[in-house]
């Protein structure tokens, strides 16, 4: 097992590595589109997951996800030996591609808030408006005079 933050820097030169590779060295239009985001690496430094994300070629153009991953998987040995060459450690690990989707819970977490403000500024009106049911005062009062009380 290795020092957590030696894993931890490792993953950071992996994640610069790769993306300098992919937007840069590496040649495949399928790749165009892809963003690193960020890289975990097991604690004893053999295995290395790389986050991606994808955009569209334009902002109303749905992401290509398939070809994103075929690409990364055919480009899995290049990039492999360049986080070699790169990172100077004796093994030098594997990298596994996973699509993030951290962007899209928080695209459906923002969209989930913008209802609930929404909802709590009807409700917000509503109250502004509102009067009350009964008695302006409805809570029992020593000296008697405001509200009622079950107790006479």
């Amino acid at each position: 097992m290795v020092d957590a933050a030696r894993a931890q820097r490792l993953a950071k030169r992996i994640t610069t590595i790769v993306a300098s590779a992919i937007s840069g060295e590496i040649k495949d239009p399928r790749l165009a589109h892809v963003t690193i985001t960020d890289t975990r690496v097991t604690g004893d430094l053999h295995d290395a997951t790389v986050y991606y994300t994808v955009m569209g070629s334009t902002i109303d153009a749905e992401p290509d996800y398939a070809e994103a991953a075929a690409g990364l998987a055919a480009a899995t040995g290049v990039l492999r030996s360049k986080v070699g060459a790169g990172t100077g450690v004796r093994f030098t690990p594997t990298l596994r591609f996973e699509l993030d989707t951290v962007p899209d819970a928080t695209r459906a977490m923002d969209e989930l808030l913008a209802k609930a403000r929404a909802q709590d500024e009807l409700v917000a009106r509503a109250a502004r408006d509102a009067e009350p049911a009964g008695d302006d005062d409805p809570y029992y009062h020593e000296d008697g005079e405001a509200g009622q009380d079950a107790r006479g």
